[in-house]
């Protein structure tokens, strides 16, 4: 009798044999098929952007293209998958991203290193896919010396970091390698640590400090991973631009432009902030740490002042907390996000990522938000802190648009309103609203937050008369905006041992959002 064929798992157009005496659930996690989905669309879209921005170049100075191709040719986009495992991004990768020429495919582990060459083989990609054992750290500092990594000579156009945890510790090696204009792609899934209430290890790790029981707290971590990946790049003349920001699932992810401009690097400070969020009535200011002015050719830098907080709310009197430094800056580029729905679209009708109904959704709440506003409000929590009724989030909403002032949802919470009112406007809302559903008298206690809030008389006059303007276009045509729990027991699988797969199991977020989304409407 022949030999019998191994099992396999397919993803994409990556199919990889399961080592003998291994299972599916231990070796592989069905959940990161849409993590990466969504880095095939991102290196595809960025790519495409890189070459037009290249080709421009090359047709305003012939003689800049000559310069330039006799070090590299910008064309051969090649990547870093830096924590490769078994090779199976790296192979989807070669299969379908559509202008990279090489990823290198490293990991520390020899047993790793030769299933990615295996891998590789089984699906024709070795070659393409360049199996490599080593520190990832190491790989990255090499492609800094004269000649470049590898025989291409080349620095890394895409830089792919996913680890188990933190990527903290490869973030100041992965700013340098990545080339200027290049793109980064960093995971962290140690969200107790960015979102959670580990505020020691959050410090130590990422130099931020979250805000204890901040409703916020996803988007937060995002901004402080982006803050820690600036800084990083910060201190090499080095900057970033924010081109996609996903708080997903249990981790967040970030695909970021690295740009070589000390000048650029220098006003970080205006794009780095504080939070001070209430522990009362959960109202909160972000303060920028500088600021800087433009006056022809001579740039002016100012100190930041500190933001009109006072040392208590003026809302309910409670003390702050404060947290950060955080990104204040824009997480998301308006281009590329169009770009990014116009390529799903567009592979819908190829079946090109399997995960593509909440990608097009994800990526539509994305660009529906409103980007120049840091962190977002839960409806909930601030409705939990005044023991009040929850109102219809779309009611509410209309309310803060018939106001005068713009609103949007954040992907990170179904229940989440992003506004550039100031808290003085939306909690005399929020007062309207108690009028019309009146809080119990046993809630009302003297010196309580509640009572110090309704004790107040809006200024402003409620309108919560349903506007159009209020729902975004994605909740309308009933896009998956918010996904729920998949399976039991879904989440991040424990950390890999040496030269064996990922053990199964993990934590998942407590509530179904896309539930809770529909219990406002």
């Amino acid at each position: 009798m022949g030999e019998e064929a191994p099992a396999t798992i397919t993803e994409g157009k990556a199919t990889i044999p399961l080592p003998p005496g291994t299972t599916q659930d231990v070796f592989y996690n069905p959940i990161q098929e849409f993590n990466r989905d969504m880095s095939i669309a991102a290196i595809n879209v960025w790519s495409k952007m890189h070459l037009d921005a290249v080709e421009a170049k090359r047709t305003q100075n012939p003689k800049k293209k000559a310069k330039v191709e006799d070090v590299w040719d910008p064309t051969q986009i090649n990547v870093l998958e830096a924590l490769s495992a078994t090779g199976l991004r790296a192979i989807r990768y070669a299969h379908e991203c559509e202008h990279v020429s090489h990823i290198v495919a490293n990991d520390f582990d020899a047993k790793a290193a030769e299933s990615i060459k295996k891998n590789a083989e089984f699906n024709g990609v070795l070659g393409k896919v360049i199996p490599n054992e080593g520190d990832a750290n190491m790989v990255m500092y090499q492609s800094l010396q004269k000649h470049g990594y590898g025989e291409k000579k080349l620095k890394f156009f895409v830089v792919d970091l996913d680890p188990y945890g933190t990527a903290a510790p490869f973030l100041d090696a992965a700013v340098r390698s990545v080339e200027s204009g290049g793109l980064l792609c960093v995971t962290c899934t140690d969200m107790a640590v960015l979102a959670g209430s580990q505020w020691e290890a959050c410090w130590a790790k990422y130099g931020s400090m979250p805000i204890p029981n901040g409703s916020f707290c996803h988007e937060m971590g995002l901004r402080m991973l982006l803050q820690t990946i600036q800084a990083s790049a910060g201190r090499y003349g080095r900057a970033i631009e924010p081109l996609m920001s996903c708080s997903i699932d249990f981790y967040v992810r970030v695909f970021v432009r690295i740009v070589a401009s000390p000048a650029k690097a220098k006003t970080t400070a205006a794009r780095s902030a504080m939070v001070f969020s209430c522990v009362g009535c959960r109202a909160f200011h972000v303060g920028t740490m500088g600021s800087y002015e433009v006056n022809g050719n001579s740039t002016k830098f100012k100190c930041a002042a500190l933001p009109k907080v006072g040392s208590s709310c003026e809302i309910c009197g409670s003390k702050f907390h404060m947290g950060g430094p955080i990104y204040s800056g824009r997480i998301h580029d308006e281009e590329f996000i169009g770009k990014m729905i116009t390529h799903v679209k567009e592979g819908v009708a190829l079946d090109k990522y399997k995960t593509h109904q909440r990608m097009l959704g994800m990526i539509s709440v994305i660009s529906e938000e409103l980007h120049d506003i840091p962190l977002y409000y839960s409806l909930d929590a601030v409705c939990q802190a005044l023991h009040c009724q929850v109102p219809p989030l779309k009611i509410f909403c209309s309310a803060i648009v018939n106001a005068g002032y713009k609103v949007s949802s954040s992907h990170c919470l179904a229940t989440s309103f992003k506004t550039d009112a100031p808290n003085t406007v939306v909690w005399d809302i929020l007062r309207g609203w108690i009028k019309q559903k009146p809080i119990a008298e046993k809630r009302i206690v003297a010196g309580s937050v509640v009572a110090k809030v309704v004790s107040v008389e809006p200024t402003v006059v409620a309108d919560f008369t349903y506007n159009k303007l209020a729902e975004p276009e994605s909740r309308k045509i009933r896009l998956v905006r918010y996904q729920e729990n998949p399976v039991k027991n879904w989440g991040p699988k424990a950390k890999a041992k040496p030269g064996v797969g990922a053990s199964a199991g993990g934590e998942k977020r407590k509530a179904a959002e896309d539930d809770a989304e529909e219990q406002h409407e």
